[in-house]
C-alpha cells in the first residue's frame, strides 16, 4: 500500500502528477462524449470554472506556474495501448464493446485542446473552447487539478510526522465511516468522488478501504483509472451538461421545452438496462416528470441529484405509480452532497419501496475537515460547467437554486418555459 504521507513530504511532484492518464476521468464523461461524438460532433462548446464558495481564493492559495505545469501536462497524455484494450476489451453494464470503433479511434487520437488562464479578483478564470467531443474531456481533470493544487499548497510546509498523524486521522475517520455503513442491509455504494478528492493517491485509498470494507455492497467507481488498476467495475450514465448544451441549441421555445427529452431519446437508441437512468432535475424534476413522454417510464431509474432527496424519491414513486410502473422495480440513485448519516437516513427511508443505490462523492475522496488549522482542507464547491454552445449560453436551473448557473435574463426565461417556480434555496456544501 502507497505511503500517502511521505510521497507527500517528499514533493517529488514529477512521479506523482496530478492526473496520470486521459481515463483518469469518470466514466459517464466517456458514456456522454461517445454520444456527443455520434449525434453533436461539430458543435462548438466553451467551458469554464466557477467557484461557488467565493471564500477560497484559489489564486492566493495555487501559484500560476504550477497550474499551467499540470494542466500542459494532461494537454500531453493521450491512450495508452493497455487503457484503449481496456476500453475496447472489457464488459461494462454487462456489455462487451460499449465504446464503438470510430469513437475508439477517436480517443486514441485525442490529445486535450488548449486553456485560457486568467487570475480575476483572487480566482482563476480557466476556460476551453472547441469541438464539444475534445472540450467535455476537460471538466474533470480540470477540477482534480485545482482540487490537489489547493491540497498541496496547504501541506507544503508540513513536517514528516505531522503528514502521518494527519494521513491516519484521516484513514481513521474513512474506516469509521464505513463501519456504520457495513450496519445497512443491502447497501448498494460506489465513489463519485474523482472531481474534488484530495488527491489521486487517496482516492485510490478510499476505494480499496471501501472494497475491503464493504465488499460486494460497493459496487465500483466512477473513475476509470481507478477501475481498471483495481479491477472492479467502472460506475456512472449521463450528467446536466448533455441537456444543457441541446436547451441551448433550440431554436425557440417550443424546440427549447423539448431539449431535455430528445438528449434522452439519443441516450435510447444506444444503451439499455442499468444505463437508462433518468437525471431530471437540470429544468426542475417535477415539470421534467409530468411532461415526460410514456416510454421514459420504462427506463431502469432514476438519479437525485438536487433538492431534496427524500421529496425527490417521493416525486418519482408517485410519477412510476402514475405511469402503471411498479416502483418496487425501479431504481433510485441518490448523489448529491451525501455523507453517512444522510446515507443512512435515505436507506432507511426507502430501501423497502424502490432498489437504492448511492454515489458518494466529495466526503468520501475529500473530507478533512477539521485537521489543519482553519480548518484549510475542508471541501468546497468548485465546477466546471459549459457555458456556451455554438455561441449560445447555456442554463441550468436544478432543483435548487443556488445551484443555477447562466445569464440572469436566460435563467429566467428558462424558468419561464419550463415553468419553474417556488424553489427552496439548498445550501451548497460541495
Amino acid at each position: 500500500m502507497v505511503d500517502i504521507a511521505t510521497r507527500v513530504y517528499n514533493h517529488k511532484w514529477k512521479i506523482d502528477p496530478i492526473v496520470r492518464s486521459l481515463i483518469d476521468t469518470d466514466f459517464y464523461k466517456l458514456l456522454m462524449c461517445q454520444s456527443v461524438f455520434r449525434n453533436r460532433r461539430d458543435t462548438n462548446v466553451t467551458f469554464s470554472l466557477i467557484n461557488r464558495t467565493k471564500s477560497i481564493r484559489l489564486a492566493e492559495l495555487i501559484d500560476e506556474g504550477e497550474l499551467r505545469e499540470q494542466l500542459d501536462h494532461v494537454r500531453n497524455l493521450s491512450l495508452t495501448r493497455g487503457e484503449s484494450t481496456w476500453l475496447r476489451g472489457n464488459m461494462f453494464y454487462g456489455k462487451r464493446q460499449m465504446f464503438r470503433h470510430d469513437f475508439m479511434e477517436f480517443l486514441e487520437g485525442l490529445r486535450l485542446p488548449d486553456y485560457h488562464l486568467e487570475k480575476r479578483d483572487g480566482q482563476y478564470e480557466l476556460t476551453f473552447e472547441g469541438k464539444w467531443p475534445e472540450v467535455m474531456l476537460w471538466e474533470v481533470p480540470a477540477l482534480a487539478v485545482l482540487m490537489e493544487l489547493r491540497s498541496r499548497a496547504v501541506l507544503k510546509d508540513m513536517g514528516r510526522f505531522e503528514l502521518q498523524v494527519l494521513y491516519a486521522q484521516a484513514m481513521s475517520r474513512l474506516w469509521d465511516k464505513i463501519q456504520t455503513l457495513r450496519k445497512l442491509p443491502d447497501l448498494r455504494i460506489a465513489d463519485f468522488g474523482t472531481r474534488r478528492r484530495h488527491s489521486f493517491l487517496w482516492q485510490d485509498w478510499a476505494v480499496q478501504a471501501m472494497m475491503e470494507g464493504l465488499g460486494s455492497r460497493f459496487t465500483g467507481t466512477s473513475n476509470c483509472l481507478v477501475a481498471m488498476r483495481r479491477d472492479i467495475e467502472a460506475i456512472g450514465t449521463n450528467a446536466h451538461e448533455l441537456p444543457m448544451v441541446y436547451a441551448a441549441l433550440a431554436p425557440d421555445d417550443a424546440a427549447l421545452l423539448q431539449a431535455p427529452y430528445d438528449v434522452l431519446a439519443d441516450w435510447h437508441e444506444e444503451h439499455e438496462g442499468n444505463l437508462r437512468i433518468i437525471l431530471p432535475d437540470t429544468y426542475g424534476t417535477k415539470g421534467f416528470l409530468q411532461r415526460a413522454p410514456d416510454w421514459l417510464a420504462g427506463w431502469t431509474g432514476i438519479r437525485i441529484d438536487s433538492g431534496d432527496p427524500a421529496e425527490g424519491a417521493e416525486t418519482a414513486i408517485q410519477w412510476w405509480k402514475d405511469r402503471g410502473e411498479d416502483p418496487r422495480n425501479k431504481l433510485v440513485i441518490f448523489s448529491d452532497g451525501l455523507d453517512v448519516d444522510k446515507i443512512a437516513e435515505l436507506h432507511q427511508a426507502f430501501h423497502d419501496r424502490v432498489k437504492v443505490s448511492f454515489g458518494w462523492g466529495t466526503l468520501l475522496t475529500n473530507d478533512f475537515r477539521g485537521l489543519v488549522p482553519d480548518n484549510g482542507l475542508a471541501p468546497f464547491s468548485l465546477v466546471c460547467k459549459a457555458v456556451a454552445a455554438n455561441g449560445k449560453p447555456t442554463v441550468k436551473l436544478s432543483d435548487n437554486p443556488a445551484k443555477a448557473t447562466g445569464p440572469q435574463e436566460e435563467i429566467e426565461r428558462y424558468r419561464r418555459v419550463f415553468a419553474v417556480q417556488n424553489q427552496t434555496t439548498r445550501p451548497v456544501v460541495v
